[in-house]
């Protein structure tokens, strides 16, 4: 037998059985921060980028990446996202500037949403790379983390500043 929450009694993966888990609110936000040259930042102003607008594709990729995390990560329940939301932040750093990305998702039920805000996320970071890498190659995507999550048994977390 483990001890693995993970594992069944021979040992092999399985995914948690959440049936007899009450059904709440549950909300999570994550964020993702990139940095780049100030030419691009540039570029995007004056819409010059040739894909098109970077922000506004990487916001619908990540809503898809959030719809779709069940099947990406493993031991994750598929659920019914009830709101998947963006804020995309610029800030001058040095000739440098780093685009802050929050995806913001809540759901009602057993289990919670923050693997599918931490997909959004990355998701659209990618996304905003690949939009841009004709700019910058040397786009540089950093930090990826949880900023909070309500609801559940574990309860609510805020990241601490």
């Amino acid at each position: 037998m483990s001890d693995f929450t993970h594992w069944n009694e021979e040992g092999r993966p399985k995914m948690v059985d959440i049936t007899e888990k009450t059904e709440t609110t549950r909300t999570a936000v994550a964020q993702s921060t990139i940095t780049f040259k100030r030419a691009l930042y540039e570029a995007i102003q004056n819409q010059q980028i040739k894909k098109g607008d970077p922000l506004q594709v990487s916001q619908i990729a990540g809503i898809m990446a959030a719809k779709k995390t069940s099947e990406l990560i493993p031991m994750c329940h598929p659920i019914q996202i009830k709101g998947v939301d963006f804020t995309f932040e610029y800030i001058e750093d040095n000739h440098q500037y780093n685009l802050i990305i929050q995806a913001s998702v809540r759901c009602n039920g057993s289990t919670g949403v923050e693997m599918e805000a931490l997909t959004a996320v990355s998701v659209a970071a990618l996304t905003f790379y690949d939009m841009c890498k004709a700019i910058d190659k040397s786009i540089c995507i950093k930090e990826t983390l949880l900023i909070s999550k309500t609801g559940g048994k574990n309860g609510d977390y805020h990241i601490s500043k």
